[in-house]
This record gives C-alpha cells, structure tokens and sequence, in this order.
C-alpha cells in the first residue's frame, strides 16, 4: 500500500509543524517517514495514517528532526564553502590574477607609510559600510524571492544571508585594526600581512555579496534539480 499525493503533502505540513522550514530540509524526513508508513501498513493493513505517522515520528526519538536538520545544514554550509573556495581559486588565475596582485600593491604601498593606522581604519571603514550596504540590499532580493516562491530552500538563504556573517567576522577586528602598535608600522613583515589580510577581506566579501547572489539561480538548479523559481 503506497501513500497518496494528499499524504505525502500532510507529511510535508507535519514536518514544518515539527520547526523544519526548509524545503529541502523536509524532504529526507519526509522520505523516512513515507517509507517506514508504507512498512508498517504491510505488516498492519489496517493501521491508520495517523497512528502510522506518529509511530513512525516516535523513532526519530526525543531531539525528533533535530539530528537530521544538523546533518543537513553541515551538508549545505559545507557546499557553500566549497562555492566560495573555488570562486576564491578563480583569483589566483588568469586573468583575475593581475587584479589580486594590483589590490594587494596598492595596499602595500598605502600601508608602506607613517599613516597606516589612519589608511587602515580608513579602507576598514569603506568595505564595512559596502558590505553592510550590500547586505541590506541582499536581504530584500531575498524577501522578494520568498514572495515569489512559497518554498524555503536552505543554501539560497545561506547564498544571501551568509555574507552578513562573513561581514560580522571582520567588523569583530575593529577594535585590532584600530591599535595598530606603533613599532609595527615600519615592520615589513606586518605591512605584507596586513596588505594580506585586506587583500583576502576585499576579494572574500566581493565573492560573498556579489559574484555567488548573481549565480544563485545556476547553484541552486545545480544543487536542487527541482528548483524553480
């Protein structure tokens, strides 16, 4: 005895009533749930979908979905990181290369002065407030896609909202940025790690609020055969 198309939507309902709001979250439960239903109905014809349901909930114990929304999420973070590493190779590749070597020079050069600390706060300053800017902006395209779309898709929300959290990451190194130790700023060593540093910020923050955004319809149709927007 196999579940309808009716069933299977109210499993979909039972998992979001159970706090699992993303679609593809769902679906792996959902599976569970279908296939130890259909189990138990060979061996307990007359079992009712209810009573079929709630057995089959009761054998994901106490935490419920829990274990497998983590083990979900982990998967979906983990390609996200994977998304931004590879974007991130592109960078040191032709043609992209001579860009990262320009913005690493300019850095240099800028931070090869006695006015480090006040150029350091300075470009700090600027690709905070891009980045809290494009945040903002990203999180409308955001709304508006869920406007649009009834479903809620794990990495697009990662795709448009992790890059408010790359972005806190580093506006947590305020406080760093701004006691530079005098003596450092004749170190060579330091000025090259701090050209570096803000390299990688400037290059990671473009990557994460403009290059993934602009192909989230290509990664998530990748990643989600049946996505639809």
């Amino acid at each position: 005895m196999k579940l309808t198309e009716p069933q299977i939507q109210d499993l979909y309902a039972f998992t979001r009533q159970h706090f699992v709001e993303h679609y593809d979250l769902q679906t792996e439960p959902v599976d569970h749930l279908a296939n130890d239903i259909e189990t138990q109905w060979q061996n307990q014809p007359k079992l009712s979908f209810e009573e079929a349901k709630n057995k089959a909930f009761k054998k994901f114990g106490v935490c419920g979905f829990m274990d497998a929304i983590e083990q979900r999420a982990k998967a979906m973070n983990k390609r996200y990181r994977r998304y931004l590493w590879n974007e991130l190779k592109n960078w040191f590749a032709l043609p992209q290369i001579f860009a990262t070597l320009s913005l690493f020079l300019g850095f240099y050069l800028a931070f090869s002065t006695f006015y480090t600390p006040i150029l350091a706060l300075v470009f700090y300053g600027i690709i905070i407030i891009w980045a809290i800017y494009k945040g903002i902006q990203l999180n409308r395209q955001f709304r508006r896609r869920k406007e649009i779309s009834n479903k809620k898709w794990m990495l697009e929300e990662i795709i448009f909202r992790q890059s408010g959290v790359t972005s806190m990451v580093f506006m947590s190194q305020l406080y760093n940025v701004y006691r530079i130790p005098e003596g450092f700023i004749t170190n060579i060593y330091f000025i090259v790690g701090l050209s570096l540093a803000f390299t990688a910020f400037v290059i990671i923050s473009y990557i994460s609020f403009e290059v993934l955004p602009s192909k989230a319809e290509k990664l998530l149709n990748e990643t989600y055969p049946e996505f639809c927007l």
